[in-house]
């Protein structure tokens, strides 16, 4: 019998520390209005020196575990996104596993940044479809605070750090998750960087020095190309699964920046009220935006 992969339960979780446009007029260059002007942020969470994206992550999954009402035993498959992991090697997804102690799930990073929760349900859809798994953990986490450079105004306004998970669950009854849609553009790749770090550029005195441990941006043709990016997919989902505009209850994009958010919205014809928006309060958190954002819109009564 064909399984269909259903959101059953999502978890998510910021740390204590909120970080305010008003603090960081006193660290650079900028104003409160600025930012909120161009990004629609008001605060950002900040994780502690001792906090790791593993520690986060643990705690939307624990949620995420509480709410369904299944064992971590019961986890096949544990998909963590993220580009700030713990460590090198292992995974992130393997420290989450050992905290949950779902000693029966096979663990993986998906590093597709902002796309990274994403990528994990798509992932999983195609793993409950062919009979692979049953139990899915998808987790987006973010300790972004701790590749930012703080003196540099033109990135450290948009980052924030938190996590949220779902679980995807096969089930007899047909819907869940419709379809999806993956794509990417590998020629505009130095547009959001950190050069150092890996391979190609191996952390040394020089680069520290630099900055070239932080995040790179060139802000405006990152801006052009994320509003065609995501009205393309919001186009391409709609037109592969069959729906209309209207059959939308509720759109949830990635929280990057709120006029991108407008723009998509507009272009997919979709009313300002069926759009899920919180980036005034966490900022841009990457794998992690839009799998806090669906956990707020269950919590919050936004979507059954």
């Amino acid at each position: 019998m064909k399984k269909y992969a259903h959101i059953i339960a999502t978890g998510s979780h910021a740390p204590e520390r909120v970080l305010s446009n008003f603090e960081l007029e006193k660290m650079v260059e900028t104003s409160a209005e600025w930012i909120i002007n161009r990004t629609g942020i008001k605060n950002r969470h900040i994780s502690s020196k001792e906090t790791a994206s593993s520690d986060l992550a643990t705690m939307a999954a624990r949620k995420v575990l509480d709410r369904a009402g299944i064992l971590a035993a019961d986890i096949d498959l544990i998909l963590l996104a993220t580009v700030t992991p713990d460590k090198p090697l292992p995974s992130t997804a393997c420290i989450v596993q050992d905290n949950l102690g779902a000693a029966n799930a096979g663990v993986m990073d998906i590093v597709a940044a902002c796309s990274g929760f994403i990528y994990g349900l798509s992932i999983a859809k195609a793993m409950i479809e062919s009979s692979q798994c049953r139990n899915i953990l998808v987790i987006g986490v973010e300790t972004l605070s701790k590749i930012v450079n703080w003196q540099d105004r033109n990135t450290c306004v948009l980052f924030g750090d938190g996590s949220g998970a779902a679980l995807v669950t096969a089930l007899d009854e047909p819907g869940g998750i419709l379809g999806t849609y993956l794509k990417s553009n590998g020629q505009l790749a130095n547009l959001l960087t950190v050069p150092a770090g890996g391979g190609r550029q191996p952390l040394d005195p020089v680069n520290i020095l630099n900055g070239d441990r932080f995040i790179h941006m060139v802000g405006p043709e990152v801006y052009k190309h994320a509003v065609r990016a995501m009205e393309e997919a919001g186009e391409s989902v709609l037109k592969k699964t069959g729906l209309k505009p209207s059959d939308i209850a509720l759109m949830i994009p990635h929280q990057a920046n709120i006029r991108i958010i407008d723009s998509t919205a507009k272009k997919l014809m979709i009313p300002p009220d069926r759009v899920f928006v919180n980036i005034q309060e966490y900022g841009n958190t990457s794998a992690a935006s839009i799998a806090i954002a669906l956990d707020e819109a269950v919590t919050g009564g936004r979507i059954k």
